[in-house]
């Protein structure tokens, strides 16, 4: 583990694979560290001879915390973004995106692929609108585009993500509460290994539990809106959206628009997949990232 400090901000990395490799960022979502990634995922990234480069976000894991901000008024925002006014946020998804950017510097790499997962999908998009000329290729996974009128979440889905995350619970407490998201947003055509997923949250737990900033990231995306929309047609690298065909949080239809969006766009939607990574499945989105990569070195 490292750090890169840059304009005041300190994030934490971690890198794997050759230094020769090319290198290839990894964008989490919301409130996830970057031992949130899947070994699987990560691991064959590496196979393919990548240089993976995941860090915590601002607010998130071991980087720099904004706790003197407070606890997100989620309730406020969404009703703020609802009427169509200004969301109040110490931070937005533009800033984040900026951060990649940041850690790009702090490594002396100047160009990576750029891979994103949830809000960190929509983080991926905005760095490639941001700094074009940072991106040798996006990959999208379970992202919106964050368009209005997009399909909405599940009833249970949304109640799970404006539900505010409470800062005393327990090792044990958040072990189960992680396994009844997987059961909430999980992916309901493939097994549910529990007990991996309950020791995830425990080595998630020991290492940084600061559910507040999941708050805030949330709010971060609530106030950034819709504004990258009239954008992702100027995106140039090439373009993967990775989406689970049975995506509660996040519906296909919103991955959808992405593909549409953005020119020449490839799309992989997975039959069974929710919002998580089934193992199953973890071949063929690997796959599919080193296509889209080799994309950027044919062009």
């Amino acid at each position: 583990m490292a750090q890169v400090s840059v304009d005041g901000l300190d994030l934490e990395y971690e890198t794997r694979g050759p230094e020769t490799g090319q290198p290839l960022v990894l964008v989490g979502g919301l409130g996830t560290q970057l031992i949130s990634w899947p070994d699987s995922l990560v691991d064959g990234l590496v196979d393919r001879g990548f240089r993976v480069i995941m860090f915590d976000n601002r607010d998130a894991g071991l980087s720099t915390a904004f706790d003197s901000a407070g606890p997100a008024d989620l309730k406020a925002a969404f009703a703020a973004a609802r009427a169509k006014q200004k969301v109040a946020a110490p931070y937005t998804l533009e800033d984040m995106a900026d951060d990649v950017a940041r850690l790009l510097d702090g490594l002396g790499i100047p160009a990576a692929h750029i891979v994103g997962s949830s809000n960190g999908g929509a983080i991926a998009q905005l760095v490639a609108i941001r700094h074009p000329e940072r991106v040798l290729s996006l990959v999208s996974i379970m992202a919106t585009s964050g368009r209005r009128g997009l399909p909405r979440p599940s009833e249970a889905a949304g109640a799970w993500l404006g539900k505010q995350r409470k800062p005393e619970l327990t090792r044990e407490e958040f072990m189960d509460e992680a396994v009844e998201t997987a059961r909430t947003i999980g992916s309901p055509g493939f097994p549910r290994d529990e007990a991996a997923i309950r020791d995830k949250a425990g080595r998630l737990y020991d290492r940084s539990y600061r559910p507040l900033g999941h708050g805030r990231h949330l709010l971060a995306s609530i106030a950034s809106g819709d504004g990258r929309v009239e954008h992702l047609s100027s995106i140039g690298a090439p373009t993967l959206v990775v989406h689970g065909a049975d995506d509660p949080l996040v519906p296909v239809g919103c991955g959808e628009d992405v593909a549409n969006t953005v020119r020449d766009a490839r799309m992989l939607v997975i039959p069974g997949m929710g919002h998580d990574y089934p193992e199953p499945a973890v071949p063929e989105i690997v796959d599919a990232i080193a296509d889209n990569a080799a994309r950027a070195g044919r062009a």
